[in-house]
């Protein structure tokens, strides 16, 4: 695949591709359906439509780049364990649940995988510098106009 072809993520038979150089192979990834929660008839008492998915990130065969910024992500979805648990409920199906788990769970990954620009510290210009004086001169002329003297 050359650079200039665009890369539309997604699923196929064995692997979650992630980008168009990483992908994680389903087999490191555990899927449970369980029951969904909430309202929903009789439907939802007897059918296990919801899928737990369970991916161990230390363990798995992602670059040491993404385990890394994973295992320090700030998210109530990974565990202590270094387990990213998602649960997918939203739809009917458990093969729509399935899509939706997986798809997440890749733009957890891709999000972790953007390097973030540096910031380049600026000095604000001399004119910004005199019209913030100014202003601040001018707002407290206008306080002083409104004390009262006796």
């Amino acid at each position: 695949m050359s650079v200039h072809e665009s890369f539309t993520p997604g699923v196929t038979a064995d692997c979650l591709w992630i980008s168009a150089r990483v992908a994680l192979p389903l087999a490191e990834l555990e899927m449970n359906a369980i029951r969904a929660q909430g309202a929903g008839g009789q439907n939802v008492n007897k059918v296990s439509s919801a899928i737990h998915l369970r991916f161990a990130v230390a363990t798995s065969s992602l670059p040491d780049f993404y385990k890394e910024r994973l295992l320090a992500l700030k998210d109530q979805r990974l565990t202590r364990d270094g387990v990213i648990v998602i649960k997918a409920q939203q739809y009917r199906t458990q093969e729509q649940n399935r899509d939706d788990a997986l798809q997440r769970l890749a733009a957890m990954i891709r999000e972790v995988g953007v390097v973030q620009a540096r910031r380049i510290a600026t000095k604000p210009t001399r004119g910004s510098q005199r019209r913030r004086v100014e202003s601040k001169n001018k707002r407290g002329e206008l306080k002083a106009l409104r004390k009262v003297t006796y």
